[in-house]
């Protein structure tokens, strides 16, 4: 794909003092607005959100991501997810300190999560509800399937155990990559990608999973932002009726679902490049309705409380790598036929 934009490597610390990996991929001209990604369990940015990156920019809009801590190119423990809210938090510090920078500050601001990504959009709209402006949800885990919700007496068990064994990586699993990348192709390069974490989920990483999937299930009421949900029919990863309930349950004026049927988790890396075109497109044009007219965008003033250093590293498109200089930044913490199910402006 021929494209106008620059991509860009940075390693910043959170206020835990843990080195993170972040990238982003910025327009030549003034960006529409800003697209902020929150990546799946055990995935990363760089590598497998690469062609999100990459289509966003080419349309106009500057894309970041950041790796969670222990996940991808940032340190920790691998896929040791001691609290969910460490994550968030993280991503709530570094995305609106980008938001704070001068050429930024009146831009549109959009979260985009995958998976657990999308767990992780729906609780930074939650830790500051008028701030963020709208959110592409693709498979959302928000909430645990019937057909595969723990029994509670299961839960109180692990429960007992998490802090003498918080690591242990005990929690029998299917392989999610064969269930998630329909296209062979594309599943065999995920699974030599080394970034991404391949092994069984750690006993703590799952129990905070499932306790944010169950907190969030409880509480979809209160999510009022313009959010796209979309999800393939045929995923068993995540199951389709939770998107259904995220949709039926939210109080949100402007909401979209779109249904793929036959398509499967990894709606925008796994499937054939024809569906994943038509799901690109889809999101493009979410983003162009509520984009082409900047004077309606809402931009809520970034509340600057600290002053934190970040030691970048930057690689730019061209692959040439500049050497590392300190900055100061402001931080706060389908197919056709496909079923289309508008509410409110979220007609598409």
């Amino acid at each position: 794909m021929k494209s106008e934009f620059q991509y860009h490597e940075d390693y910043i610390k959170n206020s835990r003092g843990v080195e993170l990996f972040a990238c982003r991929w910025i327009p030549s001209s003034s960006p529409k607005a800003l697209v902020f990604l929150c990546h799946g369990y055990g995935m990363e940015c760089s590598d497998s959100m690469r062609e999100c990156g990459v289509r966003l920019a080419s349309a106009g809009y500057a894309v970041f991501g950041m790796d969670y801590e222990g996940h991808g190119r940032s340190m920790g423990a691998r896929c040791y997810i001691k609290k969910f809210e460490n994550i968030v938090n993280d991503c709530y510090e570094y995305y609106t300190s980008i938001c704070a920078q001068e050429e930024y500050m009146e831009k549109g601001r959009f979260l985009y999560g995958e998976s657990m990504g999308g767990a992780v959009t729906l609780l930074l709209h939650k830790k500051d509800p008028s701030f963020w402006n709208g959110a592409i949800l693709v498979a959302p885990m928000c909430k645990i399937s019937e057909k595969v919700k723990p029994h509670p007496v299961v839960i109180n068990l692990l429960t007992r155990v998490e802090e003498m064994i918080p690591k242990w990586k005990i929690v029998p699993t299917k392989n999610v990559i064969n269930a998630a990348f329909k296209d062979l192709a594309k599943r065999e390069e995920v699974k030599k990608n080394k970034l991404i974490y391949q092994d069984k989920p750690r006993l703590k990483t799952a129990l905070e999973m499932l306790r944010t999937s169950m907190n969030l299930e409880d509480s979809l009421d209160e999510i009022t932002m313009p959010f796209f949900v979309l999800h393939g029919e045929a995923d068993i990863v995540t199951d389709p009726e939770i998107s259904k309930a995220l949709y039926e349950k939210a109080s949100s004026r402007d909401k979209t679902l779109k249904l793929y049927p036959g398509m499967w988790h990894a709606l925008t890396s796994g499937e054939p490049d024809c569906n994943v075109d038509l799901v690109f497109a889809d999101i493009t044009n979410w983003l162009d309705r509520r984009t082409a007219d900047p004077a309606s965008l809402t931009v809520t003033p970034v509340r600057t409380t600290a002053t934190a250093s970040v030691e970048r590293d930057i690689v730019t498109s061209n692959g040439k790598r500049r050497a590392k200089r300190r900055s100061y930044l402001n931080l706060l913490c389908g197919l056709n036929g496909g079923r289309l199910v508008p509410r409110s402006g979220g007609a598409m």
